[in-house]
């Protein structure tokens, strides 16, 4: 299904009945990344899954977007289609977008599963290779050198980009970077939802102490870490992570 907000296509998934709960995937995803979730909720609950603009089918973004901005068009989401105080999952970029809708919407309940927000502490070595990036970018826009460099420059740019960068490209390109180095640290004791933090022990990408740092500054948060999984947690372990949902969600999911 799809529908038009800010003229935008989005494209969703809806089915269940019963209390509401919005799926956000993460970055490079898609809805039919949280299909085994969405699956096992819809049959005790009414489940949306969304293609965040500029993922599977929906439009992409008319400019560089933050997370600001995709909240504001999953909160735009919601009132379109008359959803009242739903329970928010959030994966990985779709945990920040989570973080933030808690904090402008009335939610019941939020479920964050190995979720970006908190900035990473760089080493050293990283703040080199992004000046020694930026310094020869500066100075390939020089006329006389920029055919010379700009070889030169798409290779570091290959080498220095993680996979979701050199995978994007365009607007999305420019909103990753926007998008990963927004902190939402400071938001996070603000929170009212009961909320559930779920997290693969071998997680590189948003590392387990991510998660203790939330459930230390969201007032009411629990941690629960998956053993032998990584980033995407809740597929490494799939069953363990419905039971644990289930039993986050018990007294919504028997009404």
């Amino acid at each position: 299904m799809f529908i038009t907000i800010n003229n935008l296509q989005i494209n969703y998934h809806a089915s269940g009945t019963g209390k509401n709960i919005i799926l956000l995937h993460g970055w490079g995803a898609q809805i039919s990344s949280f299909k085994p979730v969405h699956q096992y909720l819809e049959n005790n609950l009414r489940v949306y899954s969304l293609d965040l603009p500029g993922f599977g089918k929906s439009d992409p973004p008319p400019e560089s977007w933050g997370t600001a901005e995709y909240t504001h068009l999953v909160q735009q989401f919601i009132h379109e289609l008359g959803i009242k105080n739903p329970i928010i999952m959030g994966h990985s970029f779709g945990g920040r977008i989570a973080i933030r809708l808690a904090l402008i919407e009335t939610i019941h309940k939020l479920i964050l599963v190995d979720s970006a927000g908190i900035k990473p502490k760089r080493k050293l070595n990283y703040y080199l290779k992004v000046y020694a990036y930026k310094l020869l970018k500066n100075v390939a826009q020089l006329p006389i050198l920029k055919h010379v460099f700009k070889k030169m420059l798409e290779s570091v740019q290959k080498k220095a980009g993680s996979k979701d960068y050199q995978n994007a490209s365009g607007v999305m390109r420019t909103t990753l970077i926007k998008v990963v180095n927004e902190d939402l640290t400071e938001l996070l004791p603000q929170i009212k939802a009961p909320t559930l933090l779920m997290w693969g022990e071998n997680d590189q990408a948003t590392p387990v102490s991510d998660g203790q740092l939330m459930e230390q500054l969201i007032p009411d948060a629990g941690l629960v870490v998956l053993k032998n999984a990584g980033h995407f947690s809740y597929l490494d372990k799939l069953n363990e992570f419905l039971l644990i949902i289930s039993s986050f969600l018990k007294d919504d999911m028997n009404q």
